[in-house]
């Protein structure tokens, strides 16, 4: 089995201007190619996540967390491995369904937990969240249907709770490492 070719860095920056361009711009000068970014601010209004999936063949992860590191703007950096973490995507898609063909298209979205969020008389705007391999099979399946247009928003992470985290989350004691402390 080959070591996977993408890893995915949940990077907790301080919510200032320009931290986005400046994490963007050291891996354009570096020619580190990012497979999907999205960010966020954080319950805490001081800091945003973003969440970058690294293409490592353009640069070892060694490498590019070490660059990371060295901006001032970020707080903490965390490889979230996809056995210890919960990843999700958004995917919107509009996809033709004449009359014959809407039940199925309809009935497919049902299956995979995603909703239609607009309806024309030839096709119809589809919305689902979950896991990228889950959207990558519904995006498969509607491929013959027919997809006028896609966007998916790349994913965001958070690492997986232990079992006994829920408790000590309810009793107000956050599980370590999961909030960054004043800068």
């Amino acid at each position: 089995m080959s070591p996977p070719r993408h890893h995915l860095l949940s990077v907790l920056v301080e919510n200032k201007a320009g931290v986005l361009t400046r994490v963007a711009s050291l891996f354009a000068r570096r020619g580190y190619n990012i497979f999907s970014l999205a960010v966020a601010p954080t319950d805490d209004p001081r800091f945003s996540r973003i969440s970058i999936v690294v293409d490592v063949e353009s640069a070892p992860l060694e490498q590019v967390i070490a660059q990371l590191d060295k901006l001032i703007n970020v707080v903490k950096i965390s490889e979230l491995r996809p056995d210890e973490a919960r990843e999700a995507e958004l995917l919107l898609a509009t996809v033709l369904a004449d009359a014959g063909q809407r039940a199925q298209v309809i009935q497919l979205v049902a299956v995979f937990g995603g909703q239609i969020v607009d309806v024309g008389l030839a096709a119809l705007t589809v919305m689902l969240a979950g896991a990228p391999d889950a959207l990558d099979d519904f995006e498969e399946l509607m491929r013959p249907y027919g997809i006028v247009e896609l966007q998916r928003t790349g994913r965001v992470a958070l690492p997986r709770l232990s079992p006994g985290a829920s408790a000590n989350i309810a009793r107000g004691n956050e599980p370590a490492g999961q909030r960054a402390e004043s800068a």
